[in-house]
């Protein structure tokens, strides 16, 4: 058994076809099949269910697949160890960013990174914060962009608080609150509200701000995609809260929508977090271009 047969069986049961897992590892299909099956040979089990039109991993394929992973990411770990222990830093990098980051503008800083660090390939992932601590401590990520309430910070692994932000209210151009130089949480609380999903963070930041107001209100639209949120808003079906940081930009495009400043309204922190267990070269290259001097050396070009 090989590296390259684990890597043949996790993109087959990735992909659950033949083909396109021929396609994802640059090899003919013939070529992957037959070292599949020499692998189920040498294993003694029989890794895939196939038929005409499917192909599906059996319970030994599931609990092989599940192994393979962990040696190969190890595998490609110890080689992007030993490279930047030689002065160059390659491998992969999986960053998390919410959709409302703004603190950063991450393509910008890609694109540096980038120039810095050509052989490292980055994989984007977006969602919601907890998702992505939860995804760090797992090591799914190595790195993410959150947005939290102000007193909240992620467990578990090392952050850095990038910038504090308030909410402002959205509203439709012909609102009666539209052109309103401020708002307190009292002035709202009885309009109709499109927000974030239940026990999301993003949530939580306007439902932690209205119960400390003492206030209650009524959320009649819960969106899990911001930009749904400012359309359902520009239509009239509701008022919205959103980060004054990543909406203005939206808002000074579109005529249908309007803000206000809250007096009282949510406050949010944005938060770099990575994992506080042996970050890899290529993480510890991002920090290093981000100006973060938690993690270690980096070797490599452009590394000071």
């Amino acid at each position: 058994m090989d590296l390259q047969q684990m890597r043949y069986a996790v993109a087959v049961a990735e992909t659950r076809n033949f083909t396109r897992a021929a396609e994802r590892c640059s090899v003919v299909q013939s070529s992957l099949s037959h070292r599949i099956a020499g692998l189920e040979r040498e294993l003694g089990v029989r890794l895939f269910a196939r038929s005409s039109r499917r192909v599906e991993p059996t319970p030994a394929g599931e609990a092989f697949v599940a192994r393979a992973r962990e040696c190969l990411e190890a595998a490609d770990r110890a080689m992007a160890d030993a490279a930047a222990a030689a002065g160059v830093v390659r491998g992969r990098l999986a960053v998390g960013v919410i959709v409302t980051a703004a603190a950063v503008d991450v393509p910008e800083l890609l694109q540096r990174y980038r120039a810095r660090y050509p052989e490292v390939r980055v994989a984007l992932r977006s969602g919601r914060s907890d998702d992505l601590v939860t995804a760090i401590r797992d090591g799914e990520l190595d790195i993410a962009f959150l947005g939290l309430p102000q007193d909240q910070r992620p467990a578990g692994v090392e952050s850095l608080v990038l910038d504090h932000d308030e909410h402002v209210l959205v509203v439709p151009a012909g609102h009666r609150l539209a052109g309103a130089p401020r708002v307190a949480l009292a002035d709202i609380a009885g309009e109709t509200f499109v927000d974030f999903m239940r026990d999301t963070p993003a949530r939580a930041q306007s439902d932690q701000a209205f119960a400390a107001a003492g206030l209650v209100r009524d959320v009649a639209y819960e969106v899990g995609v911001v930009e749904l949120i400012t359309r359902l808003t520009a239509r009239g079906l509701g008022v919205a809260l959103l980060p004054s940081a990543f909406v203005r930009p939206l808002a000074a495009g579109d005529p249908a929508l309007a803000l206000v400043p809250v007096t009282d309204g949510p406050r949010r922190i944005e938060c770099l977090a990575w994992s506080r267990f042996n970050p890899s070269p290529a993480t510890r290259a991002l920090l290093d271009v981000l100006g973060v001097r938690r993690a270690g050396p980096v070797n490599g070009p452009g590394a000071p």
